[in-house]
């Protein structure tokens, strides 16, 4: 039986073939610029949505109206005070496509700017958490990940913290984890090393706190620290 680094890294490649290889879960991303209100995102999120790439244009009241009803007020608000305090648009959520399907969604933004360093929109991606694992993959990924966290602790705590964040389940931290580590490159075990590393830098004002934390997910990579 393999241990340490090596059995590490026989888990991490067992869990990325589980869950799907290098597309873990449908990922895409969007720009929304704040002086026209004006959307724009990428084929994989016109897909999330039931279109064909390139036949729609996305406004707020095309995208509200894909929101499930109980979370539609929610995200109304959350574009709101993106708008009212130029800050990223930051939300998890329900959003049924055109086939009546219903996506477990969460969108990571950040800020977008201009040449001067104003704050001009929020970019960022949409990432589908919807359960699409089949019994079989997932009882190969419930004897999987107890070997993987046994010897890579940081990622337990990582996910803890994603968990924590967002009210994900532990399935779906994982999800996101892997996502970033696909995203840049970035080893799985260096990515949640250097997350965790960074978290006292986040601020402690509790309304702050997933804003910071988002922008933190999508830059953590470019940071020096463990690997």
């Amino acid at each position: 039986m393999k241990t340490g680094a090596p059995a590490a890294e026989a888990a991490t490649q067992a869990v990325v073939q589980v869950v799907g290889g290098g597309t873990a879960q449908a990922t895409g991303t969007f720009g929304f610029w704040f002086a026209d209100q004006r959307w724009e995102w990428s084929d994989e999120v016109a897909a999330m949505h039931g279109y064909t790439p390139g036949t729609v244009t996305p406004t707020t009241e095309l995208l509200l109206s894909h929101k499930h009803p109980e979370d539609r007020a929610q995200v109304a608000e959350a574009i709101a005070k993106s708008l009212r305090d130029a800050e990223p648009f930051c939300s998890r959520h329900r959003i049924i496509d055109t086939a009546g399907v219903t996506r477990h969604v969460i969108v990571f933004g950040d800020t977008m700017t201009d040449d001067h360093g104003d704050v001009i929109g929020t970019k960022g991606h949409y990432v589908d958490l919807t359960d699409t694992i089949d019994e079989q993959r997932q009882e190969m990924l419930d004897g999987t990940l107890p070997e993987l966290f046994e010897a890579r602790a940081v990622i337990e705590q990582a996910k803890g913290v994603l968990m924590r964040v967002y009210r994900l389940n532990a399935e779906q931290a994982f999800r996101v984890l892997q996502w970033r580590s696909q995203e840049t490159n970035i080893k799985l075990r260096t990515l949640a090393s250097r997350l965790i590393a960074e978290l006292d830098s986040l601020p402690p004002a509790p309304p702050q706190v997933q804003t910071a934390f988002d922008h933190l997910l999508l830059t953590v990579h470019e940071q020096s620290g463990p690997e």
